[in-house]
């Protein structure tokens, strides 16, 4: 009886340290999966004019949480940034944890009438380096200003869809969808989106970032 006690009490024991030694293996193990989300963008995502926690990254990254998604998510947008500048910055922006990206650049090209070809080269460099990293990639379309003409507009609005296909990345046709020339969810300047706006951007894109997210799990 004795001895039958002692054995007991040795297996409990060595039941107990085992789950300690354990626990911070599979902690490891649950944080190295967790997905890591990068927004490679301009002010659009960098929350230009907005509070803390109403920018872009920070709502789509409460949005995921409340479908129960844990996902980490950088807010790698730089305000002014053009495709140049974000293809110059791309290796130390996007950290090596990264499993997913999305490419929010070109807007300020268009701003700036740059030559819609050197925009679709920077950005057709950006999303090779992404992916030949093993990086799951949402291309984030974006449209030029009226002003600058029917040529202009199609050869710029042609970059996002064409580099999609061609590099079998995502594609968000339009990233100001829903928001785009509507004053009440724009702030002064009518090109940044107010708080309101961004929610709709979300709301617009959560379903790609689902799928995107997904992707970069196989």
């Amino acid at each position: 009886m004795h001895e039958a006690f002692v054995i007991r009490r040795l297996f409990a024991a060595a039941i107990f340290v085992l789950s300690f030694a354990i626990a911070p293996v599979a902690s490891g193990q649950s944080a190295a999966k967790e997905p890591v989300l990068v927004v490679l963008g301009d002010s659009l995502v960098a929350g230009l004019g907005l509070k803390p926690g109403d920018a872009f990254p920070e709502k789509l990254a409460a949005a995921l949480t409340n479908r129960g998604l844990q996902v980490r998510v950088i807010n790698a947008g730089v305000s002014g940034d053009t495709s140049a500048g974000g293809l110059e910055r791309l290796d130390w922006a996007v950290p090596p944890e990264a499993t997913a990206a999305i490419v929010e650049l070109g807007a300020n090209d268009a701003l700036r009438g740059l030559d819609p070809r050197a925009t679709r080269q920077n950005l057709d460099r950006i999303v090779a380096r992404l992916k030949a990293r093993g990086i799951a990639v949402l291309i984030a379309g974006m449209l030029a200003p009226p002003n600058l003409g029917q040529d202009y507009g199609r050869a710029f609005g042609a970059i996002f869809p064409d580099l999609a296909e061609a590099h079998s990345a995502a594609l968000y046709p339009f990233f100001l969808e829903g928001v785009a020339a509507d004053p009440k969810l724009n702030q002064a300047d009518g090109i940044h989106p107010t708080a309101e706006g961004i929610d709709i951007i979300v709301a617009g894109i959560l379903p790609y970032v689902e799928e995107l997210l997904a992707q970069s799990d196989d």
